[in-house]
């Protein structure tokens, strides 16, 4: 059995596994085992997608993939992507509009806790089923995809949360975290377990932020000139604001994961460009920072808000690491950036030993409390990778360690962030009193 934890020894066996027949035959013809395997996956590749991903894997740098003229085949296949996209996204946006149907008004207030528990299921769940259909994902992986929206369901609707409540808004919060990381099962398809493959999910996830900013800000000026103009005319303008851009947003989910999935182009870039801009921006705040601490005087273990927001600031640290480790390319050497990097990981670090200390200290003053709880785990997470990122990055820049080991470090993270995530929207509500 190959080691789950060695990418190379499981893309190998799995890629030796699906062409061992064929391979076989050019080996008996006399080609070494390599050049049988290089041959043998150049043809199953151009009908099995599995194959051609991991042997993009296997065959690094001999790898050579000129672009096809489109066949017959290739457009009839375009045009059944292109119905299964407007399917899923017609399905996305009347999911957001049915509860309507069943007397849950989106604009009345009372309604407002019913849909803060939903959106999140009621616009990723038709995502799901595209990443589904278009991935072949594993049939085990549909299976937990499935369990885990139907489970989060039946949990955040049964539950009998007060909607002011901070079990209620943390369960809010983390659903859509653990069900985002769960569709990374979907994305990912059958090379779930090879961590460029997850890194490639953080890479979609910023290129989709960034598409779906775009259309959102386009939408925005639509929506408002269109309003504009049927106010001019003395028009009710209701039907726009609670259909059409309703509708439309949520539409635009899958509409933007597809532009992503076939048209990445200069806006991947741009998402890229991000992370190099904001890697030392950040990393240079927080040595501010945390000089800042001691020069002041002040601490920061009094103020709430103030622990809320260090903790969403790490929370940015280990997304823009992520990020960063989706910008670099594996073969660069060394530079500013993995400098940047490295402080900006030890600067998370130090700065999460401080909000972890002054969390310990107000739970030690004022006893347990939902949102206190939330804290210190997710800081208790954030500390653990952050520690990590920290000894991979300067192994990195002293070309000691490849590049590979701190991303497959940084995606291993995943199943814990869904977990905790899942922790805290099934288990927080009972073990507090859904206070």
């Amino acid at each position: 059995m190959p080691d789950d934890d060695d990418p190379a020894a499981f893309v190998s066996d799995r890629l030796g596994g699906l062409l061992a027949p064929e391979s076989e035959m050019l080996r008996a013809a006399g080609l070494a085992a390599d050049e049988a395997d290089l041959i043998a996956a150049k043809r199953r590749s151009l009908s099995d997608p599995v194959v051609r991903q991991l042997a993009r894997e296997r065959f690094a740098g001999l790898w050579d993939e000129p672009e096809p003229a489109p066949t017959e085949a290739d457009e009839r296949g375009s045009e059944r992507r292109g119905r299964a996209l407007a399917a899923f996204a017609v399905a996305a946006a009347v999911a957001v509009r049915l509860p309507e149907a069943f007397g849950f008004g989106l604009v009345d207030s009372d309604d407002a806790g019913f849909y803060a528990r939903n959106v999140s299921l009621l616009v990723l769940a038709p995502l799901g089923g595209w990443f589904v259909w278009l991935k072949r994902p594993p049939h085990w992986a549909t299976a937990v995809i499935v369990a885990v929206f139907a489970a989060s369901a039946a949990v955040i609707n049964a539950y009998p949360f007060d909607d002011d409540g901070s079990t209620f808004v943390l369960a809010a919060l983390h659903l859509p975290v653990l069900l985002w990381l769960v569709l990374g099962l979907a994305r990912t398809g059958a090379c779930w377990r090879l961590s460029d493959q997850r890194m490639d999910y953080v890479r979609f996830t910023g290129e989709m932020s960034v598409y779906y900013v775009l259309i959102a800000l386009a939408g925005a000026v639509f929506s408002a000139l269109t309003v504009g103009a049927f106010v001019a005319l003395d028009v009710d303008t209701r039907w726009m604001t609670e259909w059409v851009m309703v509708a439309g947003a949520a539409g635009a989910v899958v509409v933007t994961a597809w532009l992503v999935e076939f048209w990445a182009g200069a806006v991947s870039k741009f998402a890229s460009m991000l992370a190099y801009i904001f890697t030392p921006l950040f990393a240079a705040m927080l040595v501010v920072f945390l000089v800042a601490v001691p020069a002041t005087g002040r601490s920061i273990e009094g103020e709430r808000e103030a622990l809320i927001l260090f903790n969403v600031m790490l929370g940015f640290v280990v997304g823009l690491l992520l990020f960063y480790g989706a910008a670099r390319r594996p073969s660069d050497r060394p530079g500013f950036f993995d400098g940047a990097a490295t402080v900006l990981a030890a600067a998370g670090l130090l700065t999460g030993v401080l909000t972890f200390a002054a969390v310990i200290g107000r739970i030690a003053d004022f006893g347990w409390s939902p949102n206190r709880a939330a804290i210190a785990g997710i800081n208790a997470i954030f500390l653990v990778n952050l520690a990590g990122s920290v000894w991979l990055c300067m192994a990195l820049w002293r070309r000691q360690r490849p590049f590979d080991d701190l991303v497959r470090w940084q995606t291993a993270h995943f199943v814990i962030y869904a977990a905790w995530a899942g922790i805290v929207v099934v288990a927080f509500p009972p073990i507090f009193g859904f206070a």
